[in-house]
């Protein structure tokens, strides 16, 4: 008789670079912790980071810009994700990096644009009738093909609906259950449809079967409260760019057919006009001053600044000056460099009326003390024990290589740990990982030996 083990199917967390950032680290008077929150010293560039948060938050730094300027591996993305994290995820934060622009399809401005409008958020209230509750059946019910045939078509679909105070029982058209199997809703699912336009949001699952074993992690809701049949706010969160988008699809009508080929032929990515954009602009205003929809100015981020060339830079003055631009955050780690496109020489690579734009915040290589602690949270973010002269050992190689270096090595010594049958990375696994590897310094030290080639 075979008998297998069957592997759990609980969704295992993945850990990327900057897992570990939970928020910037400050205390309530804004002063950098020594350790917070993932961050580790850099306490002047997250003091600034902070200052830079409340700015946002009150709405004071639209169209403003600010520069991350430090060596490679000092924290400068780490300091913009947490940033986005202390914003909370309401607020848009749209990352990106300068090479992304040289598109063969779309233009360098294009590109820029567009992420430009993904940092802007438009949240849209309104009040609307609904009809709100968990799903307690669903049941299609279908009559004989009108046009003759063996074949059934469903003629309606009964929704049952229930809440706190009450159950009710709808009969619904067949094109709002084909709007339910694609927001794939089931029997114990919150959802709301909309009694004007029949659209159908599902909000949640029912905090009823949150101890059911689910395959997927679920995000569990309340049973509402009140009638099934309400009036409700329903806040919407869309970026410009959303609206854009939508806008910019080709509608029914007449051009069913262009509408259906296009999605055939899959053409090339579109750009949107410039006229689009600004009836947008204007129709999003209007929301604005009635009340009905509320800006919320996110962040854009571009690593690499340095990569941008001087028509991207002269687009930027320009999108920094209009009436509907984010917090823009660059990052750099080029000191004096040429601004490409050109033969002049600038510092971090962009022009100096660009810089005269930002706020420049420098980012400081760590001390020895805080590559070990950022090594020890790393190791605990990945599930790592690790005893303590590993620990100092791998911060002695961060310090003569780089931290990405020694973080790096955390997991093939776990791998060399564990074939030699223990469950804790010690020293001789560390040092045996450093043999096996080269870092960058060390590999361009055997280059220059022997003049450029591996001998």
């Amino acid at each position: 008789m075979k008998i297998e083990e069957v592997q759990s199917t609980t969704r295992q967390q993945r850990v990327a670079a900057h897992t570990h950032i939970k928020g910037l680290g400050l205390d309530a008077q804004g002063c950098a912790l020594a350790i917070g929150t993932g961050m580790v010293g850099q306490e002047k560039a997250r003091e600034a980071a902070g200052v830079v948060v409340e700015l946002i938050r009150t709405k004071k730094m639209a169209g403003r810009a600010l520069l991350l300027a430090g060596a490679p591996g000092t924290g400068k993305t780490a300091l913009a994700l947490a940033v986005a994290q202390e914003l909370g995820p309401k607020v848009p934060f749209c990352p990106m990096v300068g090479s992304e622009v040289y598109s063969s399809e779309v233009k360098k401005t294009e590109i820029l644009m567009e992420n430009f409008r993904r940092a802007i958020g438009l949240r849209i209230k309104e009040n609307k009738e609904v009809y709100e509750g968990e799903v307690t059946e669903i049941t299609p019910e279908e009559t004989e093909n009108p046009l003759g045939g063996y074949g059934r078509t469903i003629s309606h679909v009964l929704l049952g609906l229930k809440t706190t105070k009450g159950a009710k029982q709808l009969r619904l058209d067949p094109s709002i259950y084909e709007q339910m199997q694609k927001e794939k809703v089931a029997i114990g699912d919150v959802i709301y449809v909309e009694g004007s336009t029949g659209a159908v949001k599902r909000v949640g699952r029912s905090d009823a079967y949150a101890s059911e074993f689910d395959l997927e992690a679920e995000e569990y809701v309340p049973l509402p409260k009140g009638d099934v049949h309400k009036k409700k706010e329903i806040v919407q969160d869309v970026s410009l760019h959303d609206l854009d988008v939508a806008n910019a699809r080709p509608q029914g009508g007449g051009n069913d057919l262009v509408s259906v080929m296009g999605s055939v032929l899959k053409p090339k990515k579109t750009e949107i006009t410039e006229k689009l954009r600004t009836e947008i602009n204007r129709v999003v205003n209007r929301y604005i001053d009635q009340g009905v929809a509320e800006l919320v100015p996110g962040v854009l981020f571009v690593d690499e600044v340095h990569m941008l060339d001087i028509e991207c830079f002269t687009y930027l003055n320009r999108a920094l000056e209009s009436s509907l631009a984010p917090i823009v955050i660059f990052a750099t780690n080029r000191g004096v460099c040429t601004i490409r496109g050109t033969d002049i020489v600038s510092p971090h690579g962009v022009p100096v009326d660009l810089l005269d734009r930002m706020l420049i915040l420098r980012t400081m290589p760590y001390s020895l003390e805080e590559i070990v602690q950022i090594m020890s949270i790393r190791a605990e973010i990945e599930s790592l024990e690790i005893d303590d002269e590993a620990l100092a050992a791998l911060g002695e190689i961060g310090i003569r290589t780089s931290l990405r270096y020694a973080v790096q090595m955390l997991t093939p010594s776990r791998i060399l740990a564990e074939t030699n049958g223990r469950d804790t990375i010690s020293l001789s696994d560390v040092e045996e990982v450093d043999d096996l590897f080269f870092d960058a310094k060390a590999s361009a030290a055997i280059l220059a030996k022997s003049e450029g080639y591996l001998a």
